[in-house]
């Protein structure tokens, strides 16, 4: 019996079974294990054999089910006399020191917090909530430890809310295997601070591209640090920032000068996601045929809304050369437009050019980061919340280990 369940070193001494109601609402198995006197003693601290046993306490531990019914062991736990440590409890691979669950039922609770609520798998096994968090967040810093960050070259960037009131968080991941390398709260320069002081000098001489959104922060510290790198921003935030800014005013603009013709008005107010969505994307009929008469009545939005679809084909360009010669003259009609919000816009944008341009010899991009980003939204929403960021930040990185090979 004990060779079957597993317990190296010990034998089954009485066995008991309660029915449902008896002992708790579901059956339990109740077990005692005897130390036997063959298997060697190990030290827990040096690893070597121990002759003699300083003492015994029993405890109580949990193991996995066994016919569907609770398993409780009642152990023997053993302390060696080791010559070279002292008393040290002895080292069994089924049973890690001072735990109450046995090794194979702590790897079946955390396979099942990979895909379910803490709730649940508490539920499920009869354990503890705190119980069971314990053992998921000692498993991931077991088996994802610091992340290894040899060999890294290229590095994404991004920020995601964190909690209701501008609270956010930043994420930094590896875009060649899809690997988050690190999650910390904030995103101002002290707060991705610690990311570049674990990858140390050799590794920050080694990075040569940083994708990121127009966070000014970030570049700062990428700079301070990896003054080498080139700084790539992204084609999606680019464009969300221009639909904000020079769309969406354009469109209130125009509607207010519309005021007294309620109609036209209506038509402005009601068009925004129309107008900020991609133009592949506007499927509907009807949809797309309000949108070309909107566009047809309206010269300066028809303006804004074919320059922002030239300015995405920017991000299409592989020689640097070419895409400035794009820019030139796309940043020409912008401000030949008579729009104040579109002049703004490209003067500002004319700042960051060296990092549009980048993106001609790294073409990186954020958008495997906004992909990641809605995967920790579910894993959020999953666990209604996490208060403990260390073991939120440890769930996000166990979601995406990188690919293998």
């Amino acid at each position: 019996m004990a060779s079957l369940g597993g317990w190296k070193g010990y034998g089954v001494g009485t066995i008991q079974r309660f029915e449902a109601g008896v002992k708790g609402p579901t059956a339990q198995v109740w077990m005692v294990l005897h130390r036997d006197r063959v298997t060697p003693m190990i030290c827990s601290g040096c690893g070597q054999v121990a002759e003699v046993c300083h003492d015994v306490t029993d405890r109580w531990v949990r193991d996995l089910p066994i016919f569907e019914a609770q398993t409780h062991l009642l152990v023997q736990r053993c302390r060696v006399a080791c010559p070279q440590c002292g008393p040290k409890l002895e080292k069994l691979d089924w049973l890690e020191p001072f735990a109450r669950v046995t090794v194979r039922l702590a790897q079946s609770v955390a396979r099942l917090c990979a895909a379910m609520p803490i709730k649940q798998v508490a539920g499920y096994f009869g354990l503890g909530w705190d119980q069971v968090k314990a053992i998921d967040k000692g498993y991931l810093n077991r088996t994802l430890g610091e992340a290894d960050l040899t060999g890294v070259t290229e590095i994404v960037m991004d920020e995601f809310a964190i909690q209701k009131g501008h609270r956010y968080a930043t994420v930094i991941v590896e875009p060649s295997c899809k690997r988050v390398l690190w999650v910390g709260r904030g995103r101002s320069r002290e707060d991705v601070r610690p990311f570049f002081q674990k990858l140390g000098s050799e590794g920050c001489r080694r990075l040569k591209a940083v994708a990121m959104d127009m966070n000014g922060a970030y570049e700062e510290e990428v700079k301070a640090w990896c003054p080498q790198a080139q700084i790539v921003y992204d084609l999606f935030h680019v464009v969300a920032k221009y639909g904000r800014e020079v769309i969406d005013r354009v469109r209130v603009d125009q509607a207010n000068a519309v005021r007294p013709d309620r109609l036209s008005r209506k038509l402005l107010k009601s068009s925004r996601w129309l107008l900020l969505k991609n133009r592949e994307n506007v499927t509907d009929p009807q949809q797309r045929l309000r949108l070309k008469e909107l566009l047809a009545v309206n010269r300066s939005l028809f303006k804004v809304y074919v320059l922002k679809d030239d300015l995405k084909r920017l991000w299409d360009y592989r020689y640097r050369a070419a895409a400035k010669r794009f820019w030139k003259d796309w940043y020409e009609r912008a401000i030949r437009s008579r729009l104040v919000p579109l002049k703004t816009f490209a003067r500002k944008l004319k700042g960051y050019l060296h990092g549009i341009l980048a993106h001609c010899r790294f073409p990186l991009h954020t958008s495997l980061l906004e992909g990641i980003n809605n995967k920790i939204k579910v894993i959020k929403r999953m666990a209604y919340g996490y208060r403990d960021d260390a073991y939120f930040f440890l769930k996000i990185r166990q979601a995406y280990p990188g690919d293998p090979g």
